[in-house]
């Protein structure tokens, strides 16, 4: 014990005679995560509470284009503007200046009333239900299209959820004109509604609660965790160049001429790195429950989670730890340790979900994303901070990371006692 512990205050020199690196070990993530969560913030905000400008060019001038417009000024996301030349809107939204024009293509009322009356006719007829025995003369109408103009810059989501929310504003306009015409010609009264047309199938969100009170994420919940976890994976570049250049100045050599395993050390390195970790994530959580709410960004709710929230950042530090021990071990250089590091701590943060949401990736990232530690740890964290599990929910993921440390742990010990067998 009284090994372990000299080991452990030797780091603590180390660490603490290089301030500069004190402070980006620190404070480096600290604004990381309030730039992220800032702008993502900020984007959440102009899409929930900032109305879209759209350019509306009306060919029609009937009354599908009329219900469009109502549709359309009704929401709260969009503003329209009309414009009356397709080329101007187009080179508007072009060169970036609108984010999408929306053209109504001409006779669209009259085409689609005059093709739905002659569909009821047919029906009617072949039931039936129509006095006159008049054959039916088809019209030769073509389809039409209404023309979305996108800014080649829009995101792909935006475009999707724009043409969804029209398709189904169009398809509501179409259906109403049938329920319409069969009415028109199924009763003279036109006061008399024979045909509800209100939604039968309607969605309701059910979003998690507490206490009868609605809990909505919002962007601190989500990157905290997410940030806070890429922070923690970050000390094994320190803790790796480190331990390069203890075997390169020879003071891994001057160790080993005492009686001290290289266990000792490498639980030295644990205990000194894993309190670094958890350093890190204490201040993140206090930046999100007393710095964030100042700069206009939701506070972060922690009550009744804290427990479980430095359970679950004590493992994954273990795991960040046991891959640092890993690295240090194999390294021989500290060109060999740091861009390999920060590379591959990247790489663990894309596979993870802390850059794009793993359910976005492609199958076999999906499939991939299961052997990264950090996927673990941002899986426990969500867990804790949307889900609101109990331990037992836990104890998946805490078992991989622990596992983990315990893995990259024994190979470095493996590892080192053969590089240095005689």
């Amino acid at each position: 014990m009284h090994k372990l512990w000299a080991s452990t205050y030797k780091e603590l020199l180390l660490l603490t005679r290089d301030l500069g690196g004190l402070a980006i070990l620190f404070l480096m993530p600290l604004l990381l995560v309030i730039t992220i969560t800032t702008i993502q913030d900020g984007t959440f905000k102009t899409l929930i509470e900032s109305k879209i400008s759209i350019l509306l060019v009306d060919k029609d001038k009937g009354k599908v284009s009329e219900n469009i417009q109502k549709n359309l000024k009704g929401s709260e996301r969009f503003e329209i503007i009309l414009k009356s030349d397709e080329g101007e809107a187009k080179n508007l939204v072009q060169t970036g200046k609108y984010q999408l024009a929306i053209i109504i293509p001409e006779n669209l009322s009259n085409d689609l009333n005059l093709k739905i009356s002659e569909n009821v006719e047919g029906i009617l007829e072949k039931f039936g239900a129509k006095e006159e025995n008049i054959p039916l003369v088809k019209s030769k109408l073509k389809p039409k299209e209404i023309k979305l103009y996108f800014d080649p810059a829009t995101q792909f989501s935006f475009r999707n959820s724009i043409k969804s929310g029209i398709d189904q504003m169009v398809s509501k306009i179409e259906t109403q004109t049938i329920y319409k015409a069969f009415q028109e010609e199924l009763t003279d009264d036109p006061s008399e509604e024979i045909f509800d047309t209100e939604p039968f199938l309607t969605f309701t969100e059910i979003v998690p609660s507490e206490a009868e009170k609605e809990v909505i994420p919002n962007s601190t919940q989500h990157n905290i965790p997410a940030w806070t976890l890429f922070a923690i994976f970050f000390i094994i570049l320190p803790l790796s160049i480190n331990m390069v250049k203890e075997k390169n100045q020879g003071t891994l050599v001057r160790l080993r001429t005492n009686p001290v395993s290289y266990t000792t050390v490498l639980g030295g390195k644990t205990v000194i790195f894993l309190s670094v970790a958890l350093i890190q994530f204490a201040l993140m959580l206090l930046v999100g429950v007393y710095l964030f709410p100042l700069i206009g960004l939701p506070k972060l709710d922690v009550s009744g989670k804290l427990p479980l929230l430095f359970f679950v950042a004590f493992f994954a530090g273990l795991a960040a730890v046991g891959l640092g021990l890993l690295l240090g071990t194999i390294a021989k250089t500290q060109e060999q340790s740091a861009p390999f590091g920060a590379t591959f701590v990247v790489i663990l943060a894309a596979l993870g979900g802390v850059w794009v949401p793993v359910f976005a990736m492609p199958k076999f990232m999906q499939v991939l994303s299961n052997i990264s530690p950090m996927n673990w740890g941002l899986n426990a964290f969500y867990d804790v901070f949307l889900r609101n599990v109990a331990l037992k929910e836990l104890l998946p993921e805490i078992a991989l990371l622990f596992l983990f440390f315990v893995a990259t742990t024994v190979i470095s010990i493996i590892y080192n006692e053969r590089k240095n067998a005689v």
